[in-house]
């Protein structure tokens, strides 16, 4: 592969504006063969812009790009970014949801044509899937608008390390493990460091700063679209990378919240028995409660939510039940965003029957609630009547979360809602839901993130559709969590030791 000293790219003074808005200041930095370099600052700082003129599907409003030659690239594009070995993994994947995973491999790759070529691309995405992700359960002839939000991002970063004429020399992640659940996210990791280790490169964005810390060589950290700092990983402490990156927030202790206790003889506001349950478990949860939903990804607990929310559906428009429901979706593309609307359309649209004066929606009001919760939840953008797209991946996920916390449902779904979303915004969330459970308000909540569910009273663990642990105070570890997601302990002890790399 390369030598590890090699410089690969630089960014030389690069930056990007949209009309008065700048996006990315002059950044300049330098990326190294057999190195991993990670990207973190919070949402808005800059950090998929640069990402996106390093890929080529933006061009920057000044300063230029160079490979390790010294010469700068006019013109540099897609086409000259996949000719030089680079490839991005977008935390908005890019996948054509009418084609197959086979057909989505192809589209990569011209070099893969003539007779034959469905089996080439199916060899292709069917090895580097295996190599990545084994046990991935994927079908490359199933459509990928049919998989998991999990399952395509597994597919689009299997793709990104194919190759057929030219190898892969650089490969970017934006926030690559944000769907993914603990054990799968070991194996990407796992097989980054491989790569790296024979001298590709990568950029890791995440706002998992334990993440960044224990697989990054050299951290860089954004602020307002520029580089404040750009140092050795082993020089940063996690309270040293929130320091850097500006936030108001501090790194918290325990968080672990006390099991709500529940009356004698109180009804569950939601009970409910999965389809496939073969005992007598049932998902119970009482008013004010905050319920963890968690195990392996693609287990049935965004089933579980959609059921919920079904038997139950609010409207708007028209008067629901007592206690209406809203949704956080983890797939903001497909469920969340209203993409020809603007921003606070987007927020308001949950509390719109609220708003209506004399048979007409009061624009004042609403206006009123989306600048209240650009305030609040700190969505960075110039214009609340902006569209929704021009916001960052982790704004346009604030947006949601103000479209459920500032509607007046009485029980909140969220479905691995924190996907994208920097550190200081989840925890002034965190604040929110804890504040808001207090008042009497419930919460059911999917995540892959083993610090989000010590914020829960209860955790209900999901395996094949089912549940099959109930875990609260300290009972509620990684460990358990772990063991009660695969059929018996001593698998999951196998897996978690095969995944780390050891023997």
């Amino acid at each position: 592969m390369f030598e590890s000293s090699e410089r690969l790219i630089a960014v030389d003074g690069v930056g990007k504006s949209y009309g008065a808005v700048r996006a990315l200041g002059e950044v300049c930095l330098e990326i190294n063969s057999g190195q991993a370099l990670g990207i973190v600052g919070h949402n808005g700082a800059g950090k998929s812009t640069l990402i996106s003129i390093l890929a080529g599907t933006q061009l920057p409003s000044r300063g230029q790009l160079a490979f390790a030659d010294g010469e700068p690239m006019p013109g540099y594009g897609v086409g000259q970014a996949h000719a030089n070995g680079i490839r991005c993994v977008f935390q908005e994947l890019s996948l054509c949801p009418n084609l197959s995973v086979a057909e989505n491999a192809r589209i990569l790759h011209p070099a893969i044509r003539g007779f034959g070529w469905k089996a080439s691309a199916t060899r292709l995405i069917a090895g580097k899937l295996d190599e990545i992700f084994p046990g991935h359960g994927i079908n490359t002839g199933e459509p990928v608008g049919d998989l998991t939000i999990a399952k395509r991002q597994m597919v689009e970063i299997a793709r990104a390390f194919t190759f057929v004429d030219t190898p892969i020399r650089l490969v970017i992640l934006d926030e690559p493990t944000s769907s993914l659940d603990t054990v799968i996210a070991r194996q990407l990791l796992a097989h980054l460091r491989s790569f790296i280790d024979q001298g590709g490169a990568c950029i890791l964005i995440s706002h998992l700063l334990e993440e960044i810390l224990e697989n990054c060589d050299r951290i860089v950290v954004m602020r307002d679209g520029g580089v404040v700092a750009d140092r050795e990983a082993t020089a940063f402490t996690k309270t040293s990378l929130v320091a850097a990156m500006g936030s108001v927030a501090k790194e918290r202790g325990s968080t672990r919240r006390a099991p709500t206790k529940r009356k004698t003889g109180e009804q569950p506001l939601v009970s409910l028995r999965p389809a496939r349950q073969s005992d007598e478990r049932t998902l119970n949860v009482y008013t004010g409660e905050i319920v963890g939903l968690a195990g392996l990804s693609g287990h049935g607990q965004t089933e579980a939510l959609v059921d919920i929310y079904l038997k139950n559906p609010p409207s708007p428009l028209v008067s629901g039940t007592q206690r209406p429901m809203a949704l956080v979706p983890g797939d903001r593309q497909v469920d969340g965003v209203f993409p020809l609307w603007s921003i606070g359309r987007n927020i308001t649209i949950g509390s719109m029957r609220h708003m209506v004066r004399g048979g007409l929606i009061d624009q004042q009001a609403e206006e009123r609630l989306a600048e209240e919760w650009k305030r609040r939840i700190a969505i960075r953008t110039p214009d609340m009547h902006d569209n929704i797209l021009s916001l960052s991946g982790g704004n346009q996920q604030k947006a949601l979360f103000a479209r459920a916390l500032g509607s007046p449902a009485g029980i909140i779904l969220m479905d691995d809602p924190m996907r994208g979303v920097d550190i200081s915004t989840k925890q002034e969330v965190y604040e929110m839901i804890r504040e808001e459970a207090g008042l009497g308000r419930t919460f059911i909540w999917y995540t892959t993130e083993m610090d989000e569910l010590e914020h829960c009273d209860h955790v209900y663990v999901f395996r094949n559709g089912s549940i099959v642990a109930d875990l609260s105070g300290d009972e509620l570890t990684e460990q358990k969590v772990l063991q009660a997601s695969f059929e018996e302990s001593g698998d999951a002890e196998r897996r978690h030791t095969r995944v780390d790399g050891a023997p």
